[in-house]
């Protein structure tokens, strides 16, 4: 085969981790050939990457065999399987001296579609970095940014650590959670191939377990979101299990998840949150303490809005009724509108503001933010399988790391406002 032809990904192989009770937890023996692509390449925009696909580009090398096989993106990768990909693609992500030409879908229109970072956009994403070893960076996310790219998302924030957060390191900082784009808080990205798959293990372990050990399961990885809800919970504490599901809205339109009934509904997601009172304020508002057990999508929101009836203030898909009542917003329509000249006028990059949007605002925005995150140390447990020759990682014998991240300056003001 013809080497300068072809780029050579890692070859899959599943980890194992050590987890409580001396367990062991591995990723997948098998994975599917896109979503290999996708994680060792979360530079490439997904449109080239399907693209690649749709051409017949994907080709893995079966054992024993000197031709290559082309593949779809559903065909699945067991332990050791390469896959190549046209030389080609390693002229989308940049060279580590000039990490700005970085998020474009046609690289032959750099300056036109999307120009380079400048040195403040870089900075400032920068700026957000709260932690960072030889194994993982972590974030602290402003409210607004997108974590992934899609449709008419200018900016999303993998891209732009890629292109700004590599440091010293020759591959991009890979996501292994998700946060809502207009949640904030902390956001954990691994930085290498190793790290991603063992951080990907812990993330998946926990939702995977939380139905069984609730109160067990916390030393593995913890994450404590602060919201601020309308109203206030029956009970101080309590634990929230309800699945959840997507429905389809607006005759297709959109969906949105919500409560269902588990024997009902097919394709139901077990889900666990607990939660506790913080604060509250004479004029109705609260503040809760929300740890999930288990990562769906809108857990937290659609729990507090549809389980607890206090949703999160600034949550118009899941809470616009209670908005409504309360006379939390003006016209939407005029009022967004508002508000994006108030971005633009901002002098935060990406059309960033985090000071708009409090409580004490017309039309506050979402007040949900990831405060905590505990997990075991990475980089410490990688170290001591280099040490030993293990083909194991042991997260149990390792101290954890605690990731606190500061409230945007929109919370910090309605923090302010309902404790004085």
């Amino acid at each position: 085969m013809a080497s300068s032809k072809w780029l050579t990904l890692p070859p899959f192989i599943p980890t194992l981790v050590k987890v409580k009770n001396g367990n062991q937890v591995s990723s997948p023996s098998s994975i599917t050939a896109l979503k290999w692509v996708t994680r060792c390449c979360p530079h490439l925009p997904k449109t080239l990457v399907h693209k690649l696909f749709r051409l017949r580009q994907v080709r893995t090398q079966p054992p024993n065999h000197t031709s290559f096989k082309r593949l779809s993106p559903k065909d699945t990768l067991n332990s050791g399987d390469l896959i190549f990909l046209p030389h080609s693609v390693k002229q989308t992500p940049p060279p580590p001296s000039h990490p700005t030409h970085k998020h474009n879908h046609n690289h032959k229109h750099h300056s036109h579609s999307n120009p380079p970072l400048t040195d403040k956009q870089i900075n400032f994403i920068r700026s957000l970095l709260i932690y960072k070893d030889a194994a993982l960076l972590v974030l602290n996310k402003p409210p607004g940014l997108p974590v992934q790219g899609g449709i008419n998302i200018k900016h999303s924030l993998d891209v732009l650590a890629a292109a700004s957060l590599n440091y010293d390191y020759s591959e991009p900082p890979r996501l292994v959670h998700r946060l809502d784009r207009d949640c904030s808080g902390i956001l954990v990205m691994a930085r290498t191939h190793t790290s991603a798959t063992i951080l990907h293990s812990i993330f998946r372990d926990k939702t995977s377990t939380a139905s069984h050990n609730i109160a067990t399961d916390k030393t593995i990885l913890q994450r404590r979101y602060w919201a601020m809800v309308i109203g206030c919970p029956r009970r101080p504490t309590g634990l929230v299990t309800a699945s959840l599901g997507k429905v389809v809205v607006d005759n297709g339109k959109s969906d949105r998840i919500t409560v269902v009934d588990k024997s009902t509904f097919m394709s139901s997601q077990h889900a666990v949150t607990e939660y506790k009172v913080i604060g509250s304020s004479s004029n109705g508002y609260t503040w809760l303490e929300l740890s999930p057990l288990t990562g769906r999508k809108h857990q937290l929101r659609v729990h507090c809005a549809e389980v607890l009836g206090t949703p999160i203030v600034g949550d118009y898909k899941y809470g616009w009724q209670a908005h409504k009542k309360w006379g939390l917003f003006e016209d939407e329509e005029d009022s967004s509108e508002e508000l994006l000249k108030e971005e633009a006028e901002t002098l935060l990059p990406f059309g960033l503001n985090m000071k708009k949007g409090s409580i004490c605002e017309k039309r506050p925005r979402l007040h949900l933010h990831c405060k905590q995150i505990v997990l075991p140390n990475i980089c410490e447990s990688l170290q001591n399988v280099e040490s030993d020759s293990s083909r194991s990682c042991d997260l149990l014998g390792v101290e954890s790391l605690e990731l606190v991240a500061a409230l945007p300056p929109y919370m910090q003001t309605s923090w302010e406002f309902t404790n004085s």
